[in-house]
């Protein structure tokens, strides 16, 4: 993929961002307020399933940080992340014997909801779980961390039905920011400028059993995991697999034809697959012009006939109406528009 798309690949499962609307309505902000704020359209992340990327992701956040003003919305999102926010692996964990083996389960199949980070068991006892970063933008870091830190904090107090927060410390890879002290309340200690957020947590914690625990719905829940993990290194679903190839074919984007010859069907079967997904061909290169269209044009000095070029597009004219069809307005008009909000 080429450097400049890293932030349009696979980073969140849209869950994450309805948790984001979720908090924003309880904070008093109505839903056209939430939707004049940002040019996404939250609306159909209520009903979509497929990853975001880090370029939309990061949208959304930085709208809702700039409507309420908080860049620690992350610990009050995360202090309201339910363990069905976790998927298969939330309904692994708070069924397993104890919760240490809760904990293992989070930390083996975290991927299946995001691919920002994940937490590992630094030592056991007294428990310590340090957060792995894997791709965490500095724009999104501080909002990251806070969410991950009281998600499993959430966690951590659902399987054990006991509150935990103030016997926490937690140690704080960034210096003390500004509004720390409105969210003092979430731990225990901290301690900041560490070289990895860790959570230091009371000892024999991880030999207590889960609340939930339920060796037969464990056993179901972990074959779910499995599947659903083995599934995702596949490729994931078709229409996944067919997006990461575009964004990965460096502009010269392949035929419905040499599509299906490289998935191994006839263009049929191809089509037919597809639209059992509920998607087309055509879709899915729109989705993913539309992505590559926009980040060029924010993030870039491009001209917009170099990236109508670059995008495969032989008539700037032709781009600029298909932009227009996309985003609604002409892709000059989005480029002043993104650089006037940035």
């Amino acid at each position: 993929m080429p450097p400049d798309q890293s932030w349009l690949s696979p980073a969140a499962h849209p869950v994450y961002t309805r948790l984001v609307h979720a908090e924003l309505r309880r904070l008093g902000f109505t839903a056209d307020a939430i939707r004049a704020a940002s040019d996404v359209d939250w609306d159909a992340l209520q009903q979509d399933n497929q990853f975001l990327s880090l370029e939309t992701l990061s949208k959304l956040l930085d709208s809702a940080i700039a409507l309420t003003g908080h860049p620690g919305l992350g610990f009050a999102v995360g202090m309201h992340t339910d363990v069905s926010a976790h998927g298969p692996g939330g309904y692994a964990a708070v069924t397993a014997p104890t919760i240490g083996a809760a904990v293992e389960v989070i930390e083996q199949y975290s991927t299946l909801r995001q691919h920002l980070g994940h937490f590992v068991i630094e030592q056991h006892e007294p428990p310590v779980l340090r957060l792995d970063e894997e791709q965490m933008p500095l724009r999104l870091r501080e909002y990251v961390l806070g969410h991950f830190t009281n998600a499993m904090l959430r966690l951590l107090e659902t399987v054990s039905g006991q509150p935990l927060q103030q016997e926490v410390t937690l140690e704080w890879p960034l210096p003390r920011p500004d509004w720390a002290g409105q969210v003092a309340g979430y731990v225990g200690r901290w301690i900041f400028g560490s070289d990895a957020l860790r959570l230091h947590l009371p000892a024999g914690l991880f030999e207590q059993a889960c609340l939930g625990a339920d060796p037969d719905v464990h056993r179901q829940a972990l074959r779910d995991c499995e599947h659903q993990l083995q599934h995702q290194r596949r490729g994931g679903d078709l229409s996944e697999r067919i997006k990461k190839r575009l964004l990965n074919c460096e502009y010269r984007y392949p035929t419905l034809a040499q599509m299906a010859e490289l998935e191994h069907m006839t263009p049929r079967t191809l089509i037919r697959h597809l639209g059992n997904e509920g998607v087309r061909f055509q879709q899915l290169l729109d989705e993913v012009r539309s992505d590559q269209a926009c980040w060029l044009l924010e993030h870039t000095e491009l001209s917009v006939e170099l990236i109508a070029e670059r995008l495969g597009y032989q008539d700037t004219s032709n781009f600029s109406r298909t932009f227009r069809r996309w985003l609604g307005c002409p892709p000059r008009a989005y480029r002043q528009r993104s650089q006037a909000t940035s």
